[in-house]
């Protein structure tokens, strides 16, 4: 096996990381063999161990660098989670017991995060809903001024619940995808244990 078989082994093992994750190991594993230089080629590639073997071991580092930092963003909390998933897989038990464990996982996380989304959804039209309620009551003071003042105020209230309802939807998310990247970090540290 020379570098360019390695690195070939090494990118499809590594192909479901995020992009960003995936090149930072990626290019590692480049300036690795630049250092080694072409004539320790060989030497370079039995120092690394085998491209299966270092793909498991990056998924896993990822998922414990992952696991204690908590992100900010939802989108990168959905790749820390998927990362976690990877490395669950890569630990080192039976592999059907590995497939069960991430289908578990992965459908609770997924029906978490559909909840929020319902209930985001809902909160988004019950916000929009309020807009109309607020110009029907806009209109309404020129015909009845209680009516008016009322419906203004039942929009102002919907439009205010809608708002806060999203706002607490995302922090839920951002939590809930917090926790289950430390939780598939913890258990991909467990197989790290296990190894040594």
């Amino acid at each position: 096996m020379n570098r360019a078989d390695y690195m070939k082994s090494l990118e499809h093992g590594l192909r479901r990381l995020p992009k960003e994750d995936y090149d930072r190991a990626i290019s590692y594993f480049e300036e690795y063999f630049e250092d080694a230089g072409s004539e320790n080629e060989n030497q370079a590639i039995e120092d690394l161990g085998s491209p299966a073997l270092a793909a498991d071991q990056i998924i896993r580092d990822f998922a414990v660098e992952n696991a204690q930092k908590p992100t900010k963003n939802v989108k990168r909390s959905f790749s820390a989670v998927w990362v976690g998933i990877l490395a669950v897989f890569a630990a080192p038990i039976g592999l059907p017991l590995a497939f069960a464990a991430a289908a578990l996982g992965l459908s609770f996380v997924l029906v978490i995060v559909s909840l929020i989304f319902a209930v985001f959804c809902t909160a988004l039209a019950f916000a929009a809903s309020s807009v109309p309620a607020i110009v029907i009551g806009i209109w309404f003071l020129f015909t009845s001024p209680a009516n008016g003042v009322a419906t203004i105020g039942a929009g102002l209230i919907g439009a205010g619940i809608g708002i806060w309802v999203i706002m607490g939807c995302i922090a839920l998310c951002r939590w809930f995808l917090n926790t289950m990247t430390k939780l598939f970090g913890r258990i991909a540290k467990g197989g790290n244990r296990h190894e040594k």
